[in-house]
């Protein structure tokens, strides 16, 4: 048996006046989670534990898991851990954005979604011109980046940049241990970069500048155990973004870097299937992750989500099966969003989430949608989401 866990982030939503009351998972053509709803069961599952936000970091690592309220220590160690950083137990982590901002708001938290190359040079000028002994920059991918601060607080409250589009920067500036240090980066980062070359070139180009660094998810190394010591299990991961690889990384699971991935709408989304294919004949399970639809969520864009849901089900999906089939691997499936990131707030919910799990040789005859509909009919209603994983491995 082979087990897969498929998460199209964000994918749920609310009803929308503009889709005539329906949701954008509703609407979208999902011919494949369509054909496997019909043959799984249908669920509801709480991802969020209560008192705390529903950050992907929370949700995902309860998903594949592990209780966040015993493990989790913050988002930024999380994302660090993806890139080889090399960190200890005394050090604060922190996921660094490049932003666009017109020096008093908050503009686009993505920098127009700067390509990380360009990131990559901007970055390099605010390692070289803003590190000591103890703080250093790393570059990521696009415009997410980290920084170490050794022996540093975690004991601040730094706020998401997406959370706050359109609103003053001042308003929104870390509070708690360590916050002038911080603050004074920000804003020495904003006379960096503004008139750096690379964000020259951008706005001549009719792009963002990615004039400011900003700080959020702060953390520390958590102390977590791996995957096949919890679930006796050999696994990988096929992700785009930082975090997920963080995560699949920190409890050992093989990361599978698939060219082409860019955590947007623009993803390589066949190469995400083909590579979790490929996966499944070398380990027992494998963990698809796909950020476009809460990219577009983010972005209030609906149009777009609906696409990067149709292509997650098209292309994403659609190969996994399609490639199960031929090498006749008998499969597990748990499909579902991490969390809702409705359109109408452009950000991140904790209500229930929609899932499936589909069983190939037990298939179910199930009339319910795997989408908000059936979350809210079904009597499968999962309260702790580490029962998730248990339920996919049928332990």
């Amino acid at each position: 048996m082979k087990y897969l866990l498929i998460i199209f982030d964000g994918m749920a939503d609310e009803p929308l006046a503009e889709l005539g009351g329906k949701t954008p998972l509703q609407v979208a053509k999902t011919a494949n989670i369509d054909d496997l709803a019909s043959r799984s069961k249908i669920g509801a599952a709480n991802t969020t534990p209560a008192g705390m936000l529903p950050g992907s970091d929370v949700t995902n690592m309860g998903i594949l898991g592990f209780d966040p309220l015993k493990y989790y220590r913050g988002r930024g160690a999380i994302e660090a851990a993806s890139l080889g950083i090399p960190m200890d137990t005394t050090d604060a982590i922190f996921r660094t954005n490049l932003v666009a901002t017109d020096g008093e708001k908050m503009i686009d938290s993505s920098a127009d979604h700067i390509s990380t190359d360009e990131a990559r040079q901007l970055i390099a000028t605010i390692d070289e011109k803003l590190s000591t002994n103890v703080i250093k920059f790393y570059p990521g991918v696009s415009y997410r980046h980290i920084m170490v601060w050794r022996g540093g607080s975690d004991n601040v409250h730094c706020t998401a940049p997406y959370k706050f589009h359109g609103k003053p920067v001042r308003e929104h500036l870390p509070e708690g241990d360590g916050d002038a240090k911080l603050i004074r980066l920000i804003e020495d980062s904003f006379e960096i970069l503004d008139n750096h070359p690379v964000n020259r070139r951008r706005r001549d180009e009719g792009h963002l500048a990615a004039n400011m660094i900003w700080f959020w998810g702060e953390s520390r190394l958590p102390d977590i155990p791996g995957f096949f010591r919890e679930y006796g299990k050999t696994g990988a991961v096929v992700a785009a973004v930082d975090l997920i690889k963080g995560l699949g990384r920190m409890v050992g699971l093989k990361v599978m870097d698939v060219p082409g991935a860019t955590g947007y709408v623009d993803t390589n989304y066949l190469g995400k299937g083909q590579y979790a294919l490929s996966a499944l004949n070398e380990v027992d399970f494998v963990w698809v992750h796909v950020e476009a639809p809460d990219e577009a969520g983010h972005e209030s864009d609906i149009e777009k989500k609906i696409k990067a849901i149709e292509d997650c089900d098209s292309k994403v999906l659609g190969t996994i099966l399609d490639g199960v089939k031929k090498q006749g691997h008998d499969v597990r499936v748990l499909l579902m969003p991490d969390h809702p990131t409705p359109i109408a707030t452009g950000s991140h919910s904790s209500e229930k989430v929609p899932f499936l799990l589909f069983d190939s040789t037990k298939p179910e005859h199930n009339n319910l949608p795997m989408d908000e509909r059936g979350a809210q009919d079904t009597k499968l209603v999962v309260e702790f989401a580490p029962d998730l994983m248990k339920m996919l491995l049928g332990s």
